[in-house]
């Protein structure tokens, strides 16, 4: 169990008290919600609470912030080394407001890290906040050492150094705080970057490139009248200001040609529908783990929390001046129209040469092997605010299932509440869905290689990894980081 002392130790005490089942309780702005509606109620105190309007908020008045692509300290024959900053420091989500955010290297709107498959990157995280972290690399296969575990905690004033191999395809990961109790409320206040790594196979293939490939980070966030974020557990349907790349409701100049968006959903609690105002299609070529096997032509995205996509949208077949907004269909948590349907406008120029196409085939798939073992795994909000896996709640130390090295294993993962939505990630591996509620995963944008799956009120989906690489210790929980900060969480020993 979370006691008072290991809670002190990790330093979850700096911001909170200890809640039902010894869980750490954020004491800014709320308590823990109820269960009723998982990531979808609100926190008892502050829910209500007067906030920024963001009704009065004039949308698609700033461009769309480039994210910062970070330069390496050092590179050799092997490798790349960084060194990042954890800091606080203050930027302008909206118009005229300074926001206080934690960040890496100062940037609220996320840093990308580019890397290659068969080269090294070592990060040396240096920790200038006042609160432990332990950052993990979302997606990636890597040892245990460097995985960023829960308790594997970076103290204030501390440092360590990360290894990533980067022997694993292509994929487009993020990395992000991890800190168990603590890793909610550091990255709902800004602790995210994006890891864009890539190899041959992706980069011989004509799709959109240079200023043509652009990554969006979305998420919500909530904050108060003077502009300052209000944290509260578990409080979604009051986080109902929705921002690409760190800014409020931006707008992006495009030429008529064919842009590739790598988007990741960077938000705590909320799942998004991704979909163009005029109803149009466009083209999925991507999911957490990298391409799909073959395109896929749609007009609806959804991604849960953690969750990622690449898409291609071609802009050609608008005239210039046309204006579009990319929206957000799903109320999930529940919010007004006006205020989480509207996620970024794009605005179309010119026409611009364009020697890109998307390839029928994108990569090859190989079949999956027979499983040598199948498990059964249940998330469930319990009526007290703790989340369980199994009917357990995540503590240190207890290992929660043994696993073979080498084997593959098929998991049938249940969402065991009747109202509010989960999702499922899993370290150390990419996975393949291979069912959901009862009817196979053959093609669409869940049939690629996977490491974050959603999971719908009374759903079950079934997936399948095999867990080589590296033995150890690694995490599996609910990415609705809220969740997996009050207890939704389990630990595997692969070896």
């Amino acid at each position: 169990m979370f006691t008072r002392r290991t809670a002190l130790r990790s330093g979850a005490a700096l911001t909170g008290t200890l809640g039902a089942a010894g869980l750490a309780v954020p004491l800014l702005g709320g308590t823990e919600a109820g269960a009723a509606a998982p990531g979808e109620a609100a926190g008892q105190a502050g829910a209500g609470a007067a906030g920024f309007d963001v009704s009065a908020l004039v949308k698609f008045t700033r461009p769309l912030p480039a994210l910062p692509v970070l330069s390496p300290r050092r590179r050799t024959a092997r490798a790349e080394t960084y060194e990042l900053r954890q800091r606080e420091t203050e930027c302008e989500i909206v118009p005229g407001l300074k926001t206080r955010v934690r960040t890496f290297d100062g940037c609220f709107a996320p840093p990308v890290i580019k890397a290659v498959r068969g080269r090294r990157t070592v990060i040396r995280q240096v920790n200038e906040l006042t609160v432990p972290t332990s950052i993990h690399l979302h997606g990636g296969h890597v040892p245990e050492s460097s995985d960023g575990g829960p308790m594997d905690l970076v103290q204030p004033g501390a440092s360590r150094t990360y290894t990533y191999p980067n022997e694993q395809a292509h994929a487009n990961l993020w990395f992000h705080d991890h800190a168990h109790h603590q890793e909610s409320e550091t990255v709902f206040r800004g602790l995210t970057g994006l890891y864009l790594l890539t190899d041959e196979t992706e980069q011989r293939l004509p799709l959109p490139s240079g200023a043509y490939d652009v990554p969006i980070a979305i998420r919500d966030i909530r904050l108060d009248e003077a502009g300052q974020i209000v944290y509260a557990m578990n409080d979604g349907k009051d986080r109902n200001l929705m921002l690409a790349n760190g800014v409020a409701y931006p707008y992006l100049a495009v030429a008529a040609r064919k842009y590739r968006f790598r988007i990741v959903n960077t938000s705590n609690l909320r799942t998004l529908d991704l979909r163009l105002s005029d109803g149009s299609s466009y083209v999925q070529i991507g999911s957490d783990g990298g391409l799909l096997a073959r395109p896929f032509t749609t007009s609806s995205l959804t991604l849960s929390s953690g969750e990622r996509a690449d898409i291609v949208v071609d802009f050609a077949r608008y005239a210039a001046g046309t204006r579009l907004v990319l929206k957000n269909a799903v109320a999930s948590p529940p919010g007004p129209e006006d205020q989480i349907g509207d996620l970024l406008e794009f605005r179309v120029g010119d026409r611009a040469e364009d020697r890109s196409r998307i390839p029928d085939t994108l990569r090859s798939l190989p079949p999956l092997p027979p499983p040598d073992r199948t498990r059964e795994i249940e998330l469930l909000m319990g009526a007290d605010g703790t989340g369980l896996i199994d009917g357990k709640a995540y503590q240190e130390g207890r290992v929660d299932a043994q696993i073979p090295f080498g084997s593959t294993e098929l998991w049938s993962i249940r969402n065991a509440n009747d109202r509010g939505s989960h999702n499922f990630h899993v370290h150390l591996v990419q996975f393949r869905v291979v069912e959901r509620n009862g009817q196979p995963v053959t093609a669409g944008p869940e049939s690629g290689l996977k490491d974050t799956v959603r999971l719908a009120p009374g759903e079950t989906v079934k997936v399948q990894a095999t867990f080589g690489g590296y033995r150890g210790d690694f995490v599996y929980h609910c990415h609705m980081i809220d969740h997996a900060a009050m207890g939704m969480m389990a630990t595997m020993r692969v070896g």
